[in-house]
């Protein structure tokens, strides 16, 4: 496991993050997040978003219509609109944080003075924005999953409704709904590991201070056995 370093880790995680995010973008616009086919016409096709209604027929194509009021959107769209903006916006944040955390990013800038402090206290400062970066990425996945699993379970409780007549097309899920569920997934693995490279940074620092302390006493003891050289009087 000697190719796992800590480097290694905090690219991935920036890369996953990054992904993530773009996912969650993606997702957040798309017209798919429910999907409607009525048996009594096959060739049409309804979907639905947090922004717009579509319908898809094979003569007209693709035809998308926005809501007219935020006002007359149901709870859990408004709820969803709202945490994906804080999802997009936490995300955006945090990969901005981790980025300039990363080992080898802007290590050179400031070195001109303070020596072994300088260089301390840029190792803390790298060790914040890491930290800082995986909780916000951390909030991105959980505020991606929210809504995207709120709007499953309305789904889910008006599929099963008893009240509404069997002839009554339902709303299924869409394909929005499972890249939301993978962009959320993807976020909080990579917060974790922003968190696994940094406990990896402090077992470094750990043992790189373990082993200035045994050689400072090694180096002590060889001064004190130091033999003394003999001098002869002729």
């Amino acid at each position: 496991m000697a190719f796992l370093t800590r480097r290694l880790v905090e690219r991935v995680s920036l890369f996953l993050s990054f992904g993530g995010l773009v996912t969650t973008f993606v997702t957040t616009f798309l017209p798919l997040w429910k999907t409607l086919n009525s048996d009594l016409n096959e060739m049409e096709n309804w979907y639905e978003g947090l922004w717009h209604m579509c319908i898809f027929t094979e003569e007209l194509g693709l035809h998308c219509k926005a809501y007219e009021s935020i006002l007359a959107l149901p709870p859990d769209k408004l709820a969803s609109r709202v945490l994906m903006f804080i999802s997009i916006a936490t995300g955006l944040l945090g990969v901005f944080a981790a980025f300039f955390g990363l080992e080898g990013v802007l290590d050179g800038s400031g070195s001109g003075g303070g020596g072994g402090g300088g260089a301390q206290r840029r190792r803390k400062l790298k060790r914040g924005l890491l930290i800082a970066g995986g909780v916000l990425i951390w909030i991105s996945g959980l505020t991606t999953l929210t809504p995207v699993s709120l709007v499953a379970y309305y789904t889910v409780v008006e599929f099963w409704d008893e009240n509404v007549p069997d002839v009554v097309p339902r709303w299924e899920f869409g394909e929005a709904m499972f890249s939301g569920w993978i962009a959320g997934l993807i976020l909080v693995v990579g917060g974790s590991f922003l968190f696994v490279a940094v406990c990896m940074g402090d077992c470094e620092v750990e043992k790189a201070e373990e082993v200035q302390a045994l050689s400072l006493a090694l180096s002590k003891d060889t001064a004190r056995t130091r033999p003394y050289l003999k001098t002869e009087v002729l």
